[in-house]
């Protein structure tokens, strides 16, 4: 058995690596998956590539083309969601602000520098117009923190995807004011230099069973209650989630990383840009 540490979110877009996990389909293939969920999202997960902690990772697109332009040994080696990630914009649910105009001079509680809620924090500002070089950031670790860095006063606003905080929505912890989707496919898969280049075969066997995996989810019987349930999200919130989001099978294209990358270096988040084939396998 070739044994692969694998990491991503503990959300609903990683349910097919469980099910194919469950079905033993990398066992038979010779694959001992080790998965591990990372709370505190990609700038964590870009780090444990880079330190070798982790052989690969479900990872966002924006996050893992900042830190491999910044120097991390990986590359991406596929889309894993091709549709846009929906980030829900957040505050505590007993302030008074209602939109994300009003935003404009507040903190930004973050997971963590490098993570999507600290790259997604500037897209939006630049979306609204503001001026970027003004933000300022909390670090609160994961949601976790965020709820405690939230509820207790902070004023800042959260930016994390919109399903997964639905229930702190409806529940009465958070309030949204608005979403911010993602310009570009949300999550690729990334893999270390070193484990790519002892671990070819096996990587091909692990594309070719998640890609048989996310090609049929949503044809899975009762799949939807199965999230439901699994995650603890409310039905018709998960049959939405599902309406807006298509899992890919081919590698990400050179134009998506120049997009990406360019993005980056317009807001000042990484200080050159580089050839695209500097952050693709293959």
């Amino acid at each position: 058995m070739k044994k692969v540490k694998i990491i991503g979110v503990p959300e609903h877009f990683n349910l097919p690596w469980h099910l194919a996990m469950e079905d033993n389909a990398f066992e038979d293939r010779g694959i001992q998956l080790e998965w591990t969920d990372i709370p505190e999202g990609t700038g964590k997960m870009t780090q444990m590539l880079q330190d070798g902690e982790a052989d690969m990772g479900i990872i966002l697109t924006e996050g893992i083309i900042k830190s491999i332009s910044q120097g991390n040994p990986s590359k991406i080696v596929q889309v894993y969601v091709s549709s846009p990630l929906l980030w829900g914009i957040h505050v505590d649910a007993n302030s008074d602000r209602q939109s994300i105009s009003s935003l404009k001079d507040d903190k930004i509680a973050i997971s963590r520098m490098g993570s999507g809620s600290h790259l997604m924090a500037y897209i939006n500002a630049q979306n609204q117009g503001w001026n970027t070089e003004n933000l300022e950031f909390e670090i609160v670790n994961n949601l976790d923190g965020a709820v405690e860095n939230l509820t207790n006063g902070s004023n800042a606003y959260f930016m994390w995807e919109h399903f997964t905080t639905k229930p702190l929505v409806d529940n009465g912890t958070f309030k949204r004011v608005g979403d911010c989707p993602t310009p570009w496919p949300c999550f690729v898969i990334a893999a270390s230099d070193a484990f790519l280049k002892e671990n070819e075969g096996a990587l091909k066997h692990i594309l070719e069973v998640i890609n048989t995996y996310t090609s049929e989810f949503k044809q899975i019987p009762s799949i939807d209650r199965t999230l439901s349930n699994r995650y603890e999200q409310k039905l018709e919130d998960i049959k939405e989630w599902l309406s807006k989001t298509t899992w890919g099978q081919e590698q990400l294209s050179e134009a998506t990383v120049n997009k990406v990358h360019s993005r980056l270096f317009d807001l000042n988040l990484i200080e050159e840009v580089k050839d695209a084939s500097k952050f693709l396998w293959k």
